[in-house]
């Protein structure tokens, strides 16, 4: 393989785990830090989100591989469409289910006290601006996730391997969520990565990861609002 693919891979899983690591920082902050606003409206947050989003899209240019290797294309659209939004909304409410047995059964909460205050919308304006705020969060994932790390890195480990691999890495960097929230992620994860290998584009993958989050913040905000 040529150079620039190997740079590719080692400025991809260093990004990995810079992000990692960003994640492991905020969940301590927030241990002691009170921010003012809601985590996804802040703009510093919004700017480095799109930053790092141009940089994954700028990794995809330099390994060097087709286009749709990375998912970087959309054959049958609509089916995709169709299929992400049902499989986004099964997520959404399996997940709802799974952890409302679990909060009955043992009287913990799904979501951490630090995704409730700072993260699902305290007003219905506030939470069209998180549904806004959402769109680059699932890009970025899905493209260093989905696109760069599972396609991008099947040529050198097999399919299977990478997706519970990295579908386990998913989990982890969702650990500010507690643990539940680590599980379901991790499942998560895996699901958009098998969507990805089906379609062989990231659009499947992306509506449901979007639609799953955003249901999944409503219910949220309509617990919490009663």
């Amino acid at each position: 393989m040529i150079w620039n693919y190997w740079l590719f891979v080692i400025l991809t899983l260093g990004l990995t785990a810079f992000i990692g690591y960003g994640t492991y920082a905020t969940a301590r902050l927030l241990k002691t830090w009170q921010p003012d606003r809601n985590l996804l409206l802040m703009p510093e947050e919004n700017l480095a989100r799109v930053v790092i989003l141009a940089v994954v899209i700028g990794l995809g240019f330099l390994s060097g591989l087709e286009p749709a290797r990375l998912g970087w294309h959309m054959p049958q659209p609509f089916t995709q469409l169709w299929i992400g939004i049902g499989v986004g909304l099964a997520l959404a409410f399996v997940f709802y289910i799974v952890t409302h047995q679990i909060v009955r059964r043992t009287g913990q909460r799904f979501y951490s006290s630090v995704v409730i205050t700072y993260i699902v919308p305290r007003t219905n304006r506030e939470f069209y601006w998180v549904l806004l705020a959402l769109i680059p969060v699932v890009l970025l994932e899905e493209l260093l996730f989905r696109s760069l790390l599972l396609g991008g890195l099947s040529t050198l480990a097999p399919e299977g391997l990478l997706l519970l691999i990295f579908g386990i890495v998913f989990g982890l960097l969702h650990s500010p969520q507690g643990s539940w929230g680590m599980i379901g992620a991790g499942l998560g994860g895996i699901v958009f990565g098998l969507l990805f290998l089906w379609s062989g584009s990231l659009l499947a993958p992306v509506i449901a990861h979007y639609v799953a989050n955003a249901v999944q913040i409503s219910l949220a905000m309509g617990r919490e609002d009663g």
